[in-house]
């Protein structure tokens, strides 16, 4: 894929494939020579055949090109429509092809004269003109923004856990050199960005952009006839694509009208035919077109409860360390959300993540990868993927916070994590980071990050700076947990290594007071 960059000013004489350095196709693989003649491509973009004119610049003619549009969902419909012409057997290798050349500032500069034409948004229109009113701001904000008042309405939701996602994604980009920003921004930056629409600020909704990206799909006919390629071949696990249910404009709900009864189904349906769920899974890609849509869909998936995400974003379980890494591209609010590339976009990052070569930014054992995209209008996808050979991803390519299998001291670390969000004095009286390094037997080892200075609160395996470094083993630390061994006389004994101060380290005590821990040692 390329990296998404800010849309030029509108200059509509400019050819939409046009070949400037930010839209230069790569070379095409070697093999790509090789291939038969049973090919086929899906090209996603918002505007009709152009599809067709970009891959003729590359000598791709005489074969079947399909043109999809299907809204912000047109990248993961491509992709769709690829695995079902490979699974009717009339092709062996199937290109899906997104790419995307937008005016800037907010989509409505995207449209043209359209007089008194219908649009597939009408009646979802109707459903904010009927609950919140329509006000001068960009429609897609409106309706995201007004699905995330109806949450906090519904179900207490605080402003602050909508920035936190965008303070997540933000974080998550700095790492990715195809993302459209990666620069931090600090969750105070987040909150008092300008403001879009009512309680959204800039920093919180995707930014236009012009990109591509494309993704090989073939047959097992063809991947048996080429071993070679099995090593990194990503199999689509599962894979559901729907349209919106009655409840959409029945119910007078701006959540239900963006969407979240069609993702929950097809979500349900996903499940389904693969035999997995969400626990099984380490690494999502998901639409977050604006942030409350993120928070909205973690429920959407069955990620949590309805009305629970936003304990699921305080506990951290969107982010590394956390139970799931949700956006570690940076999502569209930070990669870029080039309309037609999106959803191809997120194939290429989850492939990437399953075969560990995301670098910094790489989710540790990644094994099982989830796709979500969805375009108002309307239309959603739900995917899974994992390795062709059932593996997770490289141990040699993860983070080296971690690595290997998990280790006894997994399970206090996890109780901690729950501590810091529901003790708030044991916080105040840590008040203190630690970074606290476990080894096991067979080579493996764990870095681990206790910040409970930081707000929220943190503990996970995401490098961060800390006043304290600890070193153990995984067995003298059960030691200090159970009561056995005092971490004074662990430091006297030569089996904990500390550098920092030696006051804040002994706070540690604290957080490993065996008579507060729950854990079966």
């Amino acid at each position: 894929m390329t990296k998404p960059k800010v849309p030029d000013p509108p200059d509509w004489t400019i050819r939409i494939w046009s070949k400037k350095p930010s839209m230069k196709p790569w070379p095409m693989p070697s093999w790509s020579t090789r291939i038969s003649n049973r090919r086929q491509l899906a090209t996603c973009l918002e505007v009709p055949a152009a599809g067709s004119g970009a891959l003729y610049e590359i000598g791709l003619t005489g074969i079947p090109i399909f043109n999809v549009n299907n809204a912000c969902a047109s990248g993961s419909s491509g992709v769709f429509l690829c695995k079902q012409i490979l699974e009717s057997g009339n092709a062996d290798v199937v290109l899906a092809c997104g790419f995307e050349k937008m005016a800037a500032g907010s989509l409505e500069n995207m449209g043209g004269k359209l007089d008194d034409r219908a649009l597939s948004v009408d009646n979802h229109i109707q459903v904010m003109a009927d609950t919140y009113g329509l006000f001068p701001a960009p429609i897609t904000a409106q309706m995201f923004g007004n699905a995330g008042k109806e949450h906090m309405e519904k179900y207490g939701t605080k402003r602050e856990h909508f920035a936190k996602i965008a303070h997540k994604n933000h974080l998550h980009s700095v790492h990715n050199p195809k993302s459209q920003f990666t620069k931090e921004f600090s969750l105070d930056q987040v909150l008092n960005a300008r403001q879009i629409y009512d309680f959204m600020g800039l920093l919180e909704c995707s930014p236009t952009s012009d990109g591509s990206a494309a993704a090989v799909l073939c047959s097992e006919r063809y991947l048996e006839a080429h071993p070679h390629l099995r090593p990194q071949a990503v199999e689509i696990v599962g894979f559901q694509l729907g349209t919106d249910q009655p409840s959409v404009f029945a119910e007078n709900s701006n959540i239900k009208m963006i969407g979240f009864d069609m993702i929950q189904k097809i979500a349900q349906n996903l499940y389904k035919e693969t035999g997995l769920t969400p626990n099984d899974v380490q690494v999502i890609e998901l639409h977050d077109c604006f942030a409350p849509n993120e928070l909205i869909t973690y429920e959407a998936l069955g990620l949590c409860p309805i009305g629970k995400a936003g304990e699921l974003i305080d506990r951290g379980d969107n982010t590394y360390g956390g139970k799931w890494v949700i956006n570690p591209s940076g999502g569209l609010i930070s990669k870029g959300h080039p309309i037609g590339a999106t959803g191809v976009a997120q194939v290429v990052e989850l492939s990437n993540q399953l075969r560990g070569r995301c670098g910094k930014r790489q989710v540790p054992n990644a094994r099982v990868a989830m796709q979500h995209n969805i375009g108002i209008g309307g239309a959603g996808v739900v995917a899974m993927y994992r390795l062709a050979g059932g593996a997770g991803s490289s141990p040699a390519a993860h983070t080296p916070a971690v690595s290997g299998a998990s280790l006894k001291s997994d399970v206090i670390f996890d109780e901690i994590k729950e501590r810091i969000h529901t003790e708030k004095d044991l916080v105040q009286k840590v008040s203190t980071s630690f970074g606290i390094t476990i080894s096991g037997a067979n080579g493996v080892t764990k870095k681990w990050f206790i910040d409970t200075k930081a707000s929220p609160p943190y503990v996970g395996n995401q490098e961060r700076p800390t006043e304290i470094s600890v070193t153990v083993s995984d067995e003298s630390f059960m030691q200090i947990a159970s009561g056995a061994l005092k971490p004074d006389q662990a430091f006297m004994q030569g089996k904990m290594k500390l550098k920092g101060n030696i006051a804040k380290a002994m706070k540690l005590r604290q957080l490993l007071d065996p008579k507060l821990l729950k854990a079966k040692i």
